[in-house]
């Protein structure tokens, strides 16, 4: 259950109340997600009820950023785009204090995240992929993308050893791949505003209709096809190590359809790809090594994201993904 921070009846009565919410129902703890503390929160105003989901933001999310999060998420509601819409306080603030921590209330979406991710719903991520990257054009705030080349090296640093408790010889590894993507990583490719964690919890669907996207709290700017490969790793592997050409092509193809993919981002997606596993084979064994405390979160495998650089590692053109 990733719920860090638990709040009293009278401290949910006292957010419904800042933001004209009218009569407080219930908050329902919901156990997906390991980042941050979000509820259910039912409220009702003039005999109507409401659903917004209410997020207390704690360690990782750095909240001198919460402007760009949750202005990138009105920029994008109102161009449009499925995601929710932050909600303001009746003295039109974005978010809140509590506990000596921040939180905020976006309203909730229709829909649930699927199991079984079929070629439809592939063809519906890189769409809305396309479309997010173009809409969020003209939003001003600006946040790097400190989980980047840079700070894999952070990461490495910190790690250091205790990565071979997981597998023999991986702080080697990972210190030698970091060096190669360094090397090559490209820097001259279009780039705007990411979601950056665009994984299928993240992602709503009805039926095979995507209805909305969440969790906009890793965004950043950066590569699009950064973005693409970290989408590509998360949506195209069949139980986390079987490389499925099929929707990998649905998945370029769709996204190429709205923002057609440029000789140049090609050529460099096999490099792309690497790095994007290796970002995620780094923030799991950080999570599996270091732990956060306070929740009964389970981290992720980070060996399932060792087996995608593996494979990547062996791709000499972008032709091998289907596109």
């Amino acid at each position: 259950m990733a719920v860090y921070t638990r709040l009293s009846e009278e401290e949910f009565k006292s957010i419904t109340d800042a933001y004209g919410l009218g009569e407080f129902l219930a908050a329902t703890e919901i156990a997906q997600g390991v980042e941050n503390s979000n509820y259910f929160f039912d409220t009702k105003k003039k005999s109507k009820k409401k659903r917004s989901i209410l997020t207390i933001y704690e360690q990782r999310v750095d909240t001198d950023k919460l402007p760009f999060y949750l202005g990138m998420m009105e920029h994008l509601h109102g161009k449009g785009i499925p995601c929710p819409l932050p909600l303001k306080t009746k003295d039109s603030q974005q978010f809140i204090g509590i506990r000596d921590k921040k939180a905020a209330i976006v309203t909730f979406l229709e829909g649930q995240s699927v199991r079984r991710i079929g070629n439809a719903h592939i063809r519906e991520v890189g769409g809305w992929l396309a479309r997010m990257h173009l809409a969020a054009e003209g939003f001003t705030l600006r946040r790097e993308n400190g989980l980047s080349v840079a700070g894999w090296h952070k990461l490495i640093g910190k790690i250091g050893a205790q990565a071979d408790e997981i597998a023999s010889d991986l702080s080697r590894m990972l210190t030698d791949e970091f060096v190669w993507l360094a090397e090559r990583w490209p820097t001259h490719l279009p780039e705007g505003v990411i979601h950056a964690d665009l994984f299928p919890d993240n992602v709503f669907f009805k039926g095979d209709s995507l209805s909305g996207v969440i969790d906009f709290y890793f965004a950043c700017n950066d590569l699009f096809l950064y973005e693409l490969a970290i989408v590509l790793n998360a949506w195209c592997f069949e139980q986390g190590t079987e490389f499925n050409i099929t929707k990998a092509g649905i998945l370029l193809n769709a996204y190429h359809t709205v923002r057609p993919i440029g000789p140049q981002e090609l050529e460099a997606l096999p490099i792309l790809c690497r790095g994007a596993a290796l970002r995620f084979l780094l923030t799991r064994a950080h999570d599996l090594i270091f732990p956060q405390t306070g929740a009964l979160v389970i981290p992720h495998d980070p060996m399932e994201y060792y087996r995608k650089l593996q494979f990547h590692q062996q791709v000499r053109h972008h032709g091998e993904y289907g596109l």
